[in-house]
This record gives C-alpha cells, structure tokens and sequence, in this order.
C-alpha cells in the first residue's frame, strides 16, 4: 500500500473521472485514490468501481447517499484514510483545474521538507488563474484577502482546495467538530491547523477552468464563507474545545 492517497470528491463527474484517475495512477510516486461520490445520477461510481478492478489496492470507491457537500466529503475521506494508515492526504478536484502533476510537487513538500500542510496557491505568485470569469476570479481572490483581515492567517490563497495533509494534522483536528460544508470547509481546516501550530506552506500552482462538466459552486456557498469566518475566529478565542 502506499503512504498517499488523494481523495476525489464527485458529484455527476462521468466526463471526468476515469481520465483523472487514469493520470494520477502514472505517478511513480504510486499515489493511491479514493472517490467520494454523493449518489451521482450520470455513471460516476460504474466508472470508479471499473477502475478499481483495474487498479485493485490503489483505486477506492466510497458511495454516500446523497449530494451531502464538499466539507462532509472530505471528512469522510479524512476518516478513511486514518483508519487506513496513510501517512499523506491530499485533496483534489476531479475536473483537472487542479493539474496532476502538481500531486507530486505538494506530497514532496510535505514528506522531504517538513512541511505539516501544503497549499496549492493559486494567488501566491499573483493570480495564477486560468479561463475564469473576472467576477468570480474577484469574488475568489477578494475572498482570500477577508480572511486574512479577520483571522489574521497569513495564507494568500485560503479557500484553496488542492492541498496535502500529514496526517498527524488530520489527528490533532477534531474532524467531528468541522462546521463548514461548502467554501468555508478549506478555511476552517487551514484555519485550525495554523491555531495548533503545524506548519502551513504555499506552493505555486495554475488553477485551470475546467473544460468538462458543470461547477457545484453557488451563492449560499460564498455567504456561509463570509459569515462563517467571523464565527471560526471568534471560536478560536472563545470555544477552542471545538479545535
């Protein structure tokens, strides 16, 4: 077994899925997959559970009933993955905005460089930001700067979502204590992190629109980010126990 595994979130990702994990499994690094898939109508899990046959030991699928959201997703995984003895967790979309061969340069920060948590920033080296729509390349990067305003993070790509955990940060957070669903879930974890001092880089990566496929992004996402964080900051003074 390897001591990877990156955790694909899905919801109606047919166009995309076998394609992705056909990619990650040409790594050298031997980078195991796990699926989260939220009850896809279109095919998603057939396609995964294919693959698995085909990778058997690296490609995993797990089937949740329902579209439960990003946060639970990825908890979900987190909680798989420990109880699987990984030793390396990284988050990834399936749609290849976030590039693959970036997989590599984020677990080597971690396992060579002493590195706790390592972020694929899309805004560290300016906006690295690739057939977006200015408004929500905006809204985006704006986002990151009120973040850092409340919570005083120096991160400058905070709603990050390609980013690879050692896994004693996974058992140090209270994962059951996760509030966030949406957006706000990759503030919350960075957030949390930094509060019990692991170490958090950020690497440059180039976030690239996806080509295939439909974004899950909406407004309700975005408003439980902005008032979301003034409560993440406020617990962090007041309810650490939460941490």
């Amino acid at each position: 077994m390897s001591d990877v595994l990156v955790i694909i979130p899905t919801y109606n990702e047919i166009e995309n899925i076998s394609n992705i994990i056909e990619t990650v499994m040409k790594y050298p690094d031997g980078f195991d997959v796990l699926v989260i898939d939220d009850s896809s109508p279109d095919g998603t899990a057939a396609a995964v559970e294919k693959l698995s046959e085909q990778y058997p030991g690296r490609v995993f699928l797990e089937k949740r009933a329902g579209k439960l959201g990003l946060g639970t997703a990825y908890i979900h995984g987190f909680k798989w993955a420990l109880a699987k003895d990984y030793a390396y967790v990284i988050e990834m979309d399936a749609d290849f905005s976030h590039n693959p061969d970036d997989l590599t340069r984020l677990y080597h920060n971690c396992k060579d460089n002493a590195a706790d948590v390592t972020i694929g920033s899309r805004y560290i080296t300016g906006v690295n930001v690739v057939n977006w729509p200015m408004g929500r390349v905006l809204m985006s990067y704006f986002a990151s700067a009120y973040v850092r305003l409340i919570t005083r993070m120096k991160l400058r790509d905070s709603t990050a979502g390609f980013v690879c955990y050692r896994r004693r940060v996974l058992e140090a957070i209270n994962l059951d204590g996760i509030e966030f669903k949406g957006y706000a879930f990759q503030i919350e974890m960075k957030f949390k992190a930094i509060v019990k001092g692991f170490k958090v880089v950020e690497l440059p990566i180039i976030f690239i629109n996806r080509r295939l496929g439909t974004s899950k992004m909406n407004g309700s996402i975005f408003g439980e980010a902005v008032f979301g964080i003034i409560k993440l900051k406020f617990d962090s003074i007041f309810c650490k126990n939460k941490f």
